[in-house]
């Protein structure tokens, strides 16, 4: 059975995975950031997907299996830092730090901290631990260490646009991945920001960081979490919105060209290539960051690691004969 099928090609790969069917959405906004726009038809075929982001549980399975250390666990390379405090180069990781009270205009960033020892087991840093957090997302994993774990276990990233079709659960023309409404009935139903963005986090949907993985209900596909808690990874450059280019000469040189576009040298990542990561935290609220929707998008550095991002994977039928 082809991968262009609406039919699932039989039992998943693996367990926890859910088939998302081939077919059209409409892919981006023009309703809200400029990075979304424009709004256009993509042709997804299909494939499965991780029903959840990557747990702490099943990351830790994989160090365990590997003796594999992250990004944020190693001091970073002089070399790819020059002029650079050494203090700064030592392992550490970005960490939401909620000041003490409201920040005035032009302070955007300041509620974020470069901690050392802060990693995915202690993920606000040292005297911190995911102990009774087997089941929340992992967090503080960059670019080589979500690839690490997706060639483990024979999986891969997902595209932008595999990610962003089964984020919409089969919903078509909404604003939230559940329809109209951000909390329908007073109830929210992703883990987002409440209260007074950075200082003070209501905590209406029940956590002021991550949650557990399915702690809110399912879109259309059966997936969760796939709207705040941790963003999430994807393969895809970051960039403007992109056509396929279609064949494998044409895909490699596209590629290349994508990954040296995404760089933006006035940008926070500097030198570092960029790719396109979705879905929004448990950090974005409606007075600061609103995208808490499938269509949303932000740019990560390949070298960069925080407290609210993560991943889950995919596999598509035409990659099964090489597992």
């Amino acid at each position: 059975m082809s991968a262009g099928t609406a039919r699932s090609p039989g039992r998943p790969p693996f367990p926890g995975m859910v088939w998302i069917p081939a077919g059209g959405f409409r892919m981006g906004s023009d309703h809200h950031y400029p990075e979304e726009a424009p709004a256009h038809d993509v042709e997804v075929a299909g494939f499965w997907i991780d029903r959840t982001p990557v747990t702490n549980a099943q990351f830790r399975s994989f160090v365990k299996a590997t003796g594999y250390r992250t990004l944020a666990e190693q001091p970073a390379n002089p070399a790819h830092y020059p002029g650079a405090n050494q203090e700064r180069l030592a392992p550490a990781s970005i960490v939401f730090v909620p000041p003490p009270g409201p920040l005035g205009p032009g302070s955007h960033y300041r509620w974020w901290q470069y901690l050392a020892g802060a990693n995915w087991r202690h993920p606000e840093g040292p005297g911190s631990s995911i102990k009774r957090r087997e089941q929340h997302p992992v967090v503080h994993v960059a670019w080589d260490d979500v690839l690490a774990y997706a060639s483990w276990c024979g999986k891969q990233l997902p595209t932008e646009e595999e990610w962003e079709r089964a984020a919409w659960g089969g919903l078509c023309n909404a604003e939230f991945a559940w329809g109209e409404e951000l909390y329908p009935g007073g109830v929210p139903l992703a883990n987002t920001f409440q209260g007074d963005f950075p200082h003070h986090n209501s905590r209406l949907d029940g956590y002021e960081r991550t949650s557990p993985v399915g702690a809110f209900p399912a879109n259309g596909y059966g997936l969760v979490d796939m709207i705040g808690n941790v963003w999430e990874w994807t393969a895809s450059w970051y960039g403007p919105h992109q056509q396929s280019t279609g064949g494998c000469c044409a895909e490699a040189a596209a590629q290349a060209q994508a990954r040296e576009a995404s760089i933006d040298r006035n940008s926070q990542h500097g030198e570092q290539p960029r790719k396109a990561v979705k879905g929004g935290s448990y950090l974005c609220a409606p007075s600061y960051c609103r995208r808490y929707r499938p269509a949303a998008r932000m740019a990560q550095g390949l070298d960069t690691s925080t407290g609210h991002m993560g991943f889950r994977c995919v596999v598509r039928p035409s990659e099964l004969a090489t597992l």
